[in-house]
């Protein structure tokens, strides 16, 4: 299998925030491998821009640093690098003055794409872009990409995207979700809609359940204060579950387009049905010998925001009626995994006894830390002695299946900037879609302000015993935590 890389037009990318933790980790060592790969087009140009005072030497030293620290194997290339940082460049920049915007002016290629990345606080995309139309650089040729959170709650995210549309037009925004990126992510779609061995199956009538489970070893860490503003249900709930949710969940779109898609993902959340309070667990872990608990992280005794949600959804449908959707999320968990699980139904009616056990269908998903996909099916277990039925799985772990050359895939950060680069939205959420997410998650955040406190959970668990509760009592068990 021969992987091609096809390159973009040549662009001007314009990280503002260039100097912060999320250029430094992604953004800028995505940028330095597309560049490896043959993929930025000749003539290409990054400029870094942010208000830290210092030149372009000083620049190019921190974005060498930053790939040796978070390049991988690739950050060896010396010969590389140095072209690499031969296409960059520093502008000291005021989001909220006149310092920097004639010099960003003068910089910028009119004959190239442009975009501006945010890689700041959404409280100053309203700035940044009523300079951007002020200093002539918001034409047809403009595109911004702006992180997460859109808004903390609908009012907020409403007023953003208002903010945003009296600049620019909805083509010319990336809202940008790198769970959107992974490779397992588009693989999904390709499973679902590729395959003529699935599509018929997906719905209600041959699904018993669908799991979703996005679980993180590691605390807050460093981002206590802005994490015990938002809590899971913000943080990862909203937006990467829900996003992974309607890929699952969606209608076949008429065509693999970035409309098509989206008009299909809307539907998905206006279909869901209001989240009852018996259906949702919050929980905060505690402390053990050798790490601290949360609100000790987060330096609040009386936290009441949760670091751990789990719920059950319902979409009314159609295709989903009657079938229950579990999704959870949370800190300080057993391992980091990420996976979908499509649980089929049992067969109708079992030949083999009840000697021959209870065996599933399942189609799992993998999304970190190894990427995969694996479908579980029934079948003899080898040996004499009677019929005896056992599940294996056909597995297509990527890295085994591939090998390692073809496995190793880009990180989400590139595949979605080139994206931005070639004009392609299909990856990324439009302001109506994300209006439609926070207007079925405000009345169940505001429930939590009435509600109980987030239940206490161990360090390296599954989380609250109340979440197993949350399935147990529909008969069924959530899978398993592991990488």
């Amino acid at each position: 299998m021969v992987s091609r890389v096809i390159p973009v037009e040549p662009f001007d990318l314009v990280i503002i925030g260039g100097t912060g933790d999320l250029a430094r980790r992604k953004i800028l060592p995505a940028l330095f491998r597309r560049y490896l790969a043959g993929q930025m087009g000749k003539g290409s140009q990054v400029i870094g821009a942010a208000r830290t005072e210092m030149d372009t030497e000083a620049y190019r030293q921190m974005v060498s640093e930053a790939i040796a620290e978070f390049g991988g194997a690739e950050a060896k290339n010396k010969t590389g690098l140095k072209k690499f940082l031969a296409l960059i460049s520093y502008i000291t920049l005021d989001a909220k003055g006149d310092t920097g915007w004639e010099a960003l002016h003068d910089a910028v290629q009119t004959d190239h794409v442009r975009a501006f990345y945010f890689s700041v606080g959404p409280s100053l995309f309203g700035d940044l872009a009523k300079r951007l139309q002020k200093h002539g650089m918001a034409d047809d040729q403009c595109r911004i990409v702006v992180e997460k959170p859109f808004g903390r709650d609908l009012a907020s995210a409403r007023e953003l995207n208002k903010v945003l549309a009296r600049y620019f037009d909805e083509s010319q925004i990336y809202r940008i979700d790198h769970y959107l990126g992974k490779e397992t992510v588009q693989n999904l779609m390709a499973v679902r809609f590729g395959n003529m061995l699935f599509e018929p199956l997906w719905n209600s009538q041959y699904v018993d359940h669908i799991q979703i489970t996005v679980a993180e070893s590691v605390g807050v860490g460093g981002r206590g204060e802005y994490y015990d503003r938002s809590g899971a249900m913000r943080d990862m709930m909203q937006n990467h579950l829900m996003q992974l949710f309607c890929l699952i969940a969606m209608e076949p779109p008429a065509k693999f387009d970035p409309d098509s898609v989206r008009d299909e993902k809307l539907k998905v959340i206006r279909a869901l049905d209001p989240l009852r309070p018996e259906n949702i667990v919050r929980g905060q872990y505690e402390a053990t010998e050798t790490r601290p608990s949360y609100r000790k992280q987060v330096e609040n005794r009386d936290s009441t925001t949760e670091s751990f949600v789990a719920l059950k959804a319902n979409i009314s449908n159609w295709r989903w009626a009657g079938t229950p959707f579990y999704l959870r999320t949370g800190k300080r968990l057993r391992e980091r995994a990420s996976e979908i699980a499509v649980v089929f139904k049992d067969a109708p009616h079992s030949i083999f006894g009840e000697d021959a056990g209870r065996h599933r269908n399942i189609l799992t998903i993998k999304l970190q830390p190894n990427e995969g996909i694996e479908l579980g099916v029934t079948i003899k277990e080898p040996g004499p002695g009677g019929m005896r039925l056992i599940d294996v799985p056909l597995d297509m772990t990527f890295a085994e299946a591939l090998g390692p050359d073809q496995a190793d895939f880009p990180d989400a950060y590139e595949r979605l900037i080139m994206d931005v680069i070639r004009g392609n939205q299909t990856l990324f959420m439009r302001g109506d879609e994300v209006e439609a997410a926070w207007a079925w998650t405000d009345p169940i955040i505001a429930e939590f302000k009435e509600g109980e406190p987030p239940l206490p959970y161990a360090t390296g668990s599954s989380g609250p015993d109340e979440a197993l509760a949350l399935i147990h009592r529909d008969g069924r068990a959530w899978r398993e935590i592991k990488a």
